[in-house]
Formats: structure tokens, C-alpha cells, sequence
């Protein structure tokens, strides 16, 4: 534990990473190649938390555009979370590694109700544990849930798991000059409209001054890397 920069950290996670190649559902697969990624961070004796978006199974976006009422749209969407938690955690068990799945709105039958203190325990007893159905209100997302449970459990660091191994000033995939960001301030990312996680999210961390590290979660060295503080992807921060 010495030689880690990082002892506990939350995960972020989009929904589309459990999509598979069709970019919806559940892909088993995928759910498994994510555990194993998780897997080794556990093995280092890294705490580790998780939250996950839920754009597999459910946009919002869709509904409200026939006229849906936003309340209903957002908690379908934290329903969709448990769904994608549970898949997460089947995962992980299957691989041998503890895992507690905790919800923000009560479903006893599935998953234990989210209490702090009893997150915090499950960390400190060496299981991963996986927050679904957001922060249990409307109007917020799982960004922003991820940013208040890792203030709440005392994380080093919100790692933001993507598909590219950092932050660019355009997309790089359709910019071959895009220009990538080692750090930047909080303020930066606000100033600059750069879509590293939501206004809301990226102003509780910096109240709290919580780091925000975004790098590509499928490079098999990136994740280690950076808790062993090696200079990879993105790092947001004062």
C-alpha cells in the first residue's frame, strides 16, 4: 500500500460500458472484462467504490422529448442503475471478489438502503461496493452522484472511466490535431464547456477539493498506472 498514490477510490462508469458492441443492453462480457479490471485494482488492496450511469438501458433525454415529466424519466433512469449494479456486482462475486451493492432508493429485497457509515465499513472490510439509483433525486446525475458519495466515504480521488485516455480541447476522433490536457483547474473545465463530467458534479469536487482523474479504463496499464502515479490521462484539480 506504501507505493499507491490512490488507497481509495471511486469509480465512474457510463452505462454504455456494460452496451457491449450494440451499445445497449447488458453484455455479460463486458460486465466481466470490467470486473477484471476492478479485480486487480482490489488486489492491490486499493478501496474501491463504484457508480454507474445507466445510457444502456434508459435516456431520459428520449422521454422528455414526447413530453415525459422529468421526475418519471429520472427515476426510471436510478431504476436502470440497480439493474446495471447488479450485473456488476454478479460480476465481480463470480471472480471472487466481495461486493455490496447499496441503493439510494430503498429496495431491501435487492440491494442494502445506502447508509454512510455502513458504506464505509464495507471498504474497510475489503468489499467493493457499488452505489446504483443515483443520489435518489431527480434532477441529478450519476456524475453527480459519484462526485457527493465520494466526498461522503472519504475517497483520494473520482477516477472517470471513458473509452480515450484523457481530456482533448475537440474530440479526437474526428480532430487529428485535438490537443490533450495533462491537468487542468476545476474553473478551466467549467470556463472551457469541456465535457469531463457536469457543472454540478465538477463544482461539488472542487468545493470539496476532490481530484478528478479521467483516463481510458480498457488501456490494461492505465488504471495500475495511475495508482502507482504514473502520469496518465487527464488529472482535474486545484
Amino acid at each position: 500500500m506504501a507505493e499507491l498514490k490512490y488507497k481509495r477510490i471511486l469509480l465512474k462508469l457510463s452505462g454504455e460500458a456494460l452496451g457491449g458492441p450494440m451499445g445497449y443492453g447488458i453484455d455479460v462480457q463486458e460486465a466481466e472484462s470490467i470486473a477484471s479490471r476492478i479485480k486487480e485494482v482490489y488486489q492491490m488492496g486499493v478501496d474501491v467504490a463504484v457508480v454507474i450511469g445507466a445510457g444502456n438501458l434508459w435516456r431520459g433525454k428520449q422521454g422528455l422529448e414526447r413530453g415525459m415529466d422529468r421526475s418519471t424519466a429520472d427515476y426510471m433512469g436510478m431504476l436502470a442503475t440497480v439493474m446495471n449494479a447488479m450485473a456488476l456486482m454478479d460480476a465481480l462475486e463470480r471472480q471472487g471478489v466481495y461486493t455490496r451493492v447499496m441503493s439510494a432508493i430503498e429496495m431491501r429485497a435487492i440491494a442494502e438502503p445506502y447508509i454512510r457509515r455502513r458504506a464505509i465499513r464495507h471498504l474497510e472490510k475489503k468489499r467493493v461496493v457499488i452505489f446504483g439509483a443515483g443520489t435518489g433525486n431527480p434532477f441529478f446525475s450519476t456524475d453527480t452522484a459519484a462526485a457527493l458519495r465520494a466526498t461522503e466515504i472519504d475517497a483520494d480521488v473520482v477516477i472517470k472511466a471513458t473509452k480515450v485516455d484523457g481530456v482533448y480541447d475537440s474530440d479526437p476522433k474526428k480532430n487529428p490535431d485535438a490537443k490533450k490536457f495533462e491537468k487542468l483547474s476545476y474553473i478551466e473545465v467549467l470556463n472551457r464547456r469541456l465535457e469531463v463530467m457536469d457543472s454540478t458534479a465538477i463544482t461539488l469536487c472542487m468545493d470539496n477539493n476532490l481530484p478528478i482523474l479521467v483516463l481510458n479504463l480498457w488501456d490494461s496499464n492505465a488504471l495500475l498506472g495511475a495508482l502507482r502515479g504514473e502520469n496518465v490521462g487527464t488529472l482535474v484539480a486545484a
